[in-house]
């Protein structure tokens, strides 16, 4: 674990807002797992769909002594990604974080509410506007798909490639970084080759 605060552009999201922390009553190991578990859902399916992955890791910090504060994150080249699919690997992370949750035995409402992942679901939305799709939080929009909708698609897919998440969760658990070629190895999926230069 740091023991200072990473620097504000490692904290942030897709639009530069702060990154949101993991606030649930767990042990710090525990919660760090966990947080393992949510980027591992977005690699590995991220992977799985043909996408190709930089890194993954978990980000802890010591923000005053005595505390520990946790993220994570997820780096990966989305070209010609189905829209779809990449919507799906969004929702990924946060249903990896509640499975993680069930399977440990350490599931309660509260816990698995603290596991929302709304910035996963906004960046979802956000891109597949940019490229006239609709999605929308909690309706159908004409034409397009629901969140839920997405989250269905992701459930799925999340409990196909579980033995798969479990590992890189746990191997990103032990080393905080993976790169996209350390998961392949894992896990035995393909990381596409990087378009349009060196990662």
């Amino acid at each position: 674990m740091r023991t200072t605060t990473p620097a504000p552009e490692v904290l942030a999201d897709h639009n530069g807002e702060p990154r949101p922390f993991l606030n649930m009553p767990l042990t710090y190991g525990q919660a760090r797992l966990g947080m393992a578990f949510h980027e591992a859902g977005h690699a590995v399916l991220s992977m799985a769909y043909g996408m190709h992955v930089i890194t993954s890791e978990v980000i802890a910090w010591e923000p005053e002594p005595g505390q520990w504060a946790v993220t994570g994150n997820t780096a990966h080249q989305t070209q010609d990604a189905p829209p779809w699919h990449y919507a799906a690997q969004c929702a990924a992370g946060e249903l990896a974080h509640v499975t993680y949750l069930m399977a440990y035995g350490l599931w309660t409402p509260e816990r698995a509410a603290a596991c929302a992942a709304a910035h996963d679901r906004e960046l979802a939305i956000e891109v597949l506007r940019q490229f006239g799709y609709r999605l929308g939080r909690t309706r159908v929009p004409e034409g397009g798909k629901s969140w839920g909708m997405v989250q269905g698609m992701a459930r799925r897919k999340v409990g196909h490639l579980w033995r798969e998440i479990r590992i890189v969760a746990h191997a990103m658990d032990e080393r905080t970084v993976l790169s996209g070629d350390e998961i392949a190895d894992l896990t035995g999926l393909v990381n596409p080759s990087f378009q349009g230069g060196a990662a």
